[in-house]
């Protein structure tokens, strides 16, 4: 049987030239590869239909919502079906008396919070790029506001997920806590689509606070901007964010949005609750920087200026590439333990000088986590080889104090080896997880884990 004829409309499948381009690649260097064909779910009755077909036929499945992770985890490496689930979309329902929504797999984030807001709620995990929840749930995505809420795994109460071969599984519910058995919610929760197609899912949401006020406060350099991040976590501060960007990324970001900010080792801060509250926070906040040298804090109240900071923040990624135009992305990923940070961030620095790249550093440093951007001509094997043996270097350094090789962009592609020199003890029960929910290797293949279970023909 056809695609077209499984899901009884032609029109939801489709093998053109500019769809298939657009689901082969994602935003970085790794080497595109183009589906054979790429199919418009609109129900989980559809999923479900789809990879009932791919198992039984052996044909591989990637599921693909807004394109935006960072290690090539949507890229088809063996061809096969790209399943679009960008058409389930719906918010299904929101409850404000439970301080939760459900919602498609495909709905994103800013259509949730424009649903929530009308309620005076919010989800706050935010990633930057406005990806669909799905996804977000498959990457186990996190971001700017973690430092106070927690990522997706966090905020994830219930699933329905498709396995390979067609069953729906429910996995989680509705109450806030369960010790009902083993939590295979949080399984699938950053399996990178490699386990089971999520089409649903039920969320956390908080109320939006009644005052916010944002921070920019410049230090002498990298280090100290750390260590006050660093001190600020550990003085009870009540941060919702804490970003790092470094001198080369104010520089960019100045370039790009045609900003004036000061070209110095930056941290943008935000604090979020009573007016009260947020005074205490700001003047304590003040302090501790000062501590460090600060050379300017300003804070912003107004809501215009606010949006105004956080865009420049969550543009930084496009700033940093317009400046190197004809390269691709390589993003780094460590996150380490709060008192290994400012050294972290001192040898990134340290590394790149001592190679000569053009690179910044950004980082949600109020969780240890950090990003080295790097741009590579993904065409030179020598640049991309060198960009590797860095990002090599502050893995390894990374792993030998206890930290990870990726904070939240996940494996996909480009990470299968440290995660074998991170958890290599582990990998026989990852493989275990992966024969049982897909035996014939279908799902995602070729990503997170080395090789395939059972490698599709």
């Amino acid at each position: 049987m056809e695609l077209s004829e499984l899901l009884g409309d032609g029109s939801r499948v489709s093998v053109g030239e500019s769809i298939l381009e657009t689901r082969s690649r994602d935003l970085t260097y790794h080497p595109p590869h183009r589906p054979d064909a790429v199919v418009f779910a609109e129900s989980t009755a559809d999923v479900a239909r789809v990879l009932a077909y791919a198992d039984r036929e052996r044909v591989p499945v990637v599921a693909f919502g807004a394109g935006t992770s960072l290690e090539g985890h949507t890229i088809p490496t063996s061809g096969g079906i790209v399943l679009d689930l960008t058409r389930l979309d719906a918010i299904v329902e929101v409850r404000p008396a439970d301080l939760q929504a459900t919602v498609q797999a495909g709905a994103t984030r800013s259509a949730l919070n424009a649903a929530a807001t009308e309620h005076g709620l919010q989800f706050p995990v935010d990633p930057g790029a406005d990806a669909t929840l799905g996804g977000m749930a498959a990457t186990n995505a996190s971001g700017t506001t973690t430092v106070r809420y927690g990522g997706m795994r966090a905020h994830v109460l219930a699933l329905e997920v498709v396995l390979a071969g067609g069953r729906v599984l429910r996995p989680g519910g509705r109450a806030v806590k369960s010790s009902a058995g083993y939590d295979l919610r949080s399984v699938f929760v950053g399996s990178e689509g490699t386990l089971g197609v999520i089409t649903e899912l039920t969320v956390r949401l908080h109320g939006i606070p009644e005052h916010t006020v944002a921070v920019r406060a410049a230090f002498p350099d990298l280090g100290a901007a750390c260590r006050a991040a660093v001190a600020m976590i550990g003085s009870g501060v009540m941060v919702t964010r804490v970003e790092l960007l470094d001198a080369e990324t104010i520089s960019a970001v100045n370039a790009y949005k045609e900003t004036a900010y000061a070209e110095a080792p930056s941290l943008f801060i935000e604090f979020a609750g009573t007016e009260a509250g947020v005074a205490g926070d700001l003047d304590a906040t003040r302090e501790v920087a000062g501590w460090e040298g600060c050379r300017s804090f300003e804070h912003e109240v107004e809501q215009e200026a606010r949006t105004r900071l956080w865009e420049a923040r969550h543009h930084a990624a496009f700033a940093i590439a317009a400046r190197a135009p004809g390269k691709q992305a390589m993003a780094t990923d460590v996150a380490v333990p709060l008192s290994e940070l400012p050294a972290a961030v001192e040898l990134a620095r340290a590394r790149l000088d001592a190679r000569g790249r053009d690179g910044a550093i950004v980082g949600h440093v109020g969780d240890g986590n950090f990003h080295v951007a790097l741009m590579l001509d993904p065409d030179d094997p020598a640049d991309v080889a060198d960009a590797k043996a860095l990002n090599d270097e502050l893995v390894d350094w990374a792993l030998t104090r206890g930290g990870t090789c990726t904070g939240e962009h996940g494996i996909g592609l480009g990470k299968i080896g440290y995660l074998e020199r991170e958890h290599g003890d582990l990998l026989p029960y990852f493989r275990a997880l992966k024969n049982l929910f897909d035996p014939n290797g279908i799902l995602n293949p070729g990503k997170v884990l080395a090789g395939d279970v059972h490698p599709v023909p």
